[in-house]
């Protein structure tokens, strides 16, 4: 097989978030790959703006997806949902002709300050992309909850056996491509 391409994308648009370093640990174990960040700073999805023509950032998004062998999703938590930014991005990727979701393989990872690290926010982001057949997965959720603790200074996980899991389901990844 010829080097995997992974598209990665965060639901949280800032640049130190926890879910862009929980990503950063995921790629890092993968291990070789072609590594694409995905720009979630979309306009809202509107079907009367869709209907004008696709914006171009969001047409980027979409080429991006179909070039991908694998998506590597960050997935917070924000208000006991999913983020604004990740289920706008899902929106218009689901409108595509051709679909790109449909049978895209992907990982879901999910990090925040508090006690369950982002689980509902976990639970709706892997609801969604199952409804709209991505490949998710499986495994234990990879919840990394008090984020701020979790991370060294250099934005890497310090947490062992956080790291064995990450490190694990991206060896299922590999294996799936």
């Amino acid at each position: 097989m010829s080097t995997p391409v992974l598209l990665t994308m965060s639901g949280s648009l800032r640049k130190g978030s926890y879910n862009r370093m929980l990503i950063a640990e995921a790629v890092r174990a993968f291990g070789e790959a072609e590594v694409i960040e995905g720009d979630l700073d979309l306009p809202l999805f509107n079907g009367d703006v869709e209907d004008a023509g696709v914006p171009a950032k969001v047409q980027t998004l979409v080429d991006q997806v179909a070039r991908a062998d694998a998506l590597i999703i960050g997935a917070p938590e924000y208000n006991k949902g999913i983020s604004g930014v990740l289920k706008n991005a899902i929106d218009w990727l689901s409108r595509s002709k051709p679909p790109v979701l449909k049978d895209k393989i992907a990982v879901i990872l999910s990090a925040a300050g508090g006690r369950t690290g982002g689980e509902t926010g976990h639970f709706m982001t892997q609801s969604i992309l199952t409804q709209l057949q991505v490949n998710v997965v499986h495994g234990p959720l990879i919840l990394v909850a008090a984020a701020p603790k979790e991370f060294g200074e250099d934005g890497a996980l310090n947490n062992d056996f956080l790291k064995g899991q990450v490190a694990d389901r991206m060896a299922r990844l590999r294996q799936m491509l």
